[in-house]
């Protein structure tokens, strides 16, 4: 069993202050997940009469990502799995983890976040009109295996903000770039190509979010392990579109 000191910044409204809280654990179970922490120090919180710590969880399988925050500094506390997959066996007894919520996007209360940005930069990415009928033939439009499997992987982006969180400038450009990606490399998502770049990039810029320059912090702390390279068919295929 472990004793783990938590630093946890708290912020009961958006237009309030807030400040760091340290709440010592004691016996924790090394099998235990971070979230699993948080809910038994809410259920002692609420015990004693005080608010609980809010924050976000939904799957608790590493598949939606939105419990992402930060753990140390660092999105989701640990390379290539969300916050929820962050298990107390990774940690030694006495140590402290300081919990804030995502940077780049507004606190909405302790470690929520206000991710809406997100799915409206999404949104302007409308549909493809290619009517996709019934399960068409395999062969009937053939796709290179590489290719298939590059747009697989890009449409793996769970969305989670950790991209925007980890980048200096508080840039979304490799949530973007997977959104663009995952469909310009399949013959549906053709037609609107050009008009899907330059909406989304609209958007991202409407809503205020930082300008990439390749730092490559997003890609680091990426669940999904979304590579870079996003970045790069993003920027060309906006500029195609204008050209």
């Amino acid at each position: 069993m472990l004793d783990l000191i938590l630093k946890i910044w708290r912020q009961s409204h958006p237009e309030q202050p807030g400040q760091f809280v340290t709440y010592p654990m004691s016996g924790v179970a090394p099998a235990w997940s971070l979230l699993e922490v948080l809910d038994q120090l809410n259920e002692t919180l609420m015990q004693s009469g005080q608010a609980p710590v809010a924050f976000d969880s939904d799957c608790r399988e590493g598949i939606c990502g939105s419990c992402g925050l930060l753990v140390d500094g660092m999105p989701h506390g640990q390379a290539g799995v969300t916050t929820c997959q962050v298990y107390m066996r990774r940690f030694h007894t006495g140590q402290t983890l300081t919990l804030e919520p995502f940077p780049g996007f507004p606190v909405l209360r302790d470690l929520v976040v206000d991710r809406r940005a997100l799915d409206r930069i999404m949104a302007q990415g409308g549909y493809i009109s290619v009517n996709g009928g019934s399960a068409p033939e395999a062969n009937s439009i053939p796709i290179a295996a590489e290719t298939a499997a590059q747009a697989f992987n890009a449409a793996t982006c769970i969305g989670c903000g950790a991209c925007v969180a980890a980048c200096p400038n508080g840039a979304a450009a490799l949530f973007v770039g997977a959104k663009i990606t995952h469909l310009s490399l399949l013959p549906q998502g053709q037609p609107e190509a050009g008009r899907r770049v330059q909406a989304m990039v609209a958007q991202m810029d409407a809503e205020g979010l930082g300008h990439c320059s390749n730092h490559g912090e997003c890609a680091a702390v990426c669940p999904q392990t979304i590579p870079l390279t996003v970045i790069a068919r993003l920027r060309r295929q906006y500029w195609r579109a204008w050209w």
